[in-house]
């Protein structure tokens, strides 16, 4: 027996002792659909339209200590109906989602200098014929930038989230606007054909995970953060739907 599988070994009676499978229905769960409803309803008020997704460990967990919560707050996207992101290059869309409205602007994906972070460039807007429901694309003249100051917060960010106490009884949580992308980015096309030693996650796993696309969160690199360009238009692609499904 190798050095690899006696850690395994040893990982696996570990989990077996110490952990249980998550029952379906948790307090963390219900809190983070409550965080998640009350995110609509905010944004209902606006009339801005969005679409919220629960992530972090109350999504990707399917296991739970015995002795203690592993949940410490709640982490909540969303992302406006009415933007899109597509990767530099590729074709606007021609179709969208039930949930996006009748006109989207989309950006391009555009890479910056450190690996994970990019920039947003506006690029088409999309409305969508009554007729038949696809949509079409008309090219902006002016490609601008998208900024990634979504928010008119001072205090209470942590990197993308806004960050928001503990309320009452409910768990503190991390709000996050998002721009989705429903294209599997080319920065993690190798993912896709590396070499996988046990097999995981198999080829129905990786399709389903591709087929979800990506979100792109408002943050600079940490380097990046002064600088008068790069500190209000970085972007970092986020791979969270993916995280959840695996």
């Amino acid at each position: 027996m190798n050095d690899e599988r006696v850690v395994e070994d040893i990982v696996t009676k570990f989990l077996l002792n110490t952990c249980r499978l998550r029952p379906q229905l948790t307090r963390p769960a219900i809190e983070a659909a409550v965080r998640s409803a009350l995110t609509e309803a905010v944004l209902e008020t606006v009339d801005i339209g969005d679409t919220t997704l629960t992530t972090g460990s109350v999504a990707e967990f399917y296991i739970e200590p015995m002795y203690k919560s592993y949940v410490n707050d709640i982490d909540v996207m969303y992302y406006r109906s009415t933007e899109l992101a597509i990767p530099r290059g590729h074709p606007p869309p021609t179709q969208l989602p039930a949930e996006f409205h009748n006109y989207v602007q989309v950006c391009e994906i555009i890479d910056s200098h450190f690996p994970g972070y990019v920039y947003l460039k506006l690029r088409y807007l999309l409305t969508e014929c009554i007729d038949h429901g696809n949509y079409n694309a008309v090219e902006y003249d002016e490609q601008v930038y998208k900024s990634n100051r979504w928010h008119n917060y001072n205090t209470g960010i942590h990197g993308p989230a806004l960050h928001a106490g503990r309320q009452g009884r409910l768990l503190p949580s991390d709000t996050v606007l998002c721009m989705r992308c429903l294209v599997w980015p080319s920065q993690a096309a190798d993912w896709l054909t590396r070499y996988r030693n046990y097999g995981w996650p198999d080829s129905a796993t990786v399709s389903r995970v591709v087929s979800n696309g990506c979100d792109v969160v408002p943050v600079a690199h940490r380097r990046c953060r002064q600088h008068e360009f790069m500190g209000k238009c970085q972007w970092r692609l986020s791979l969270s739907r993916a995280e959840i499904v695996l």
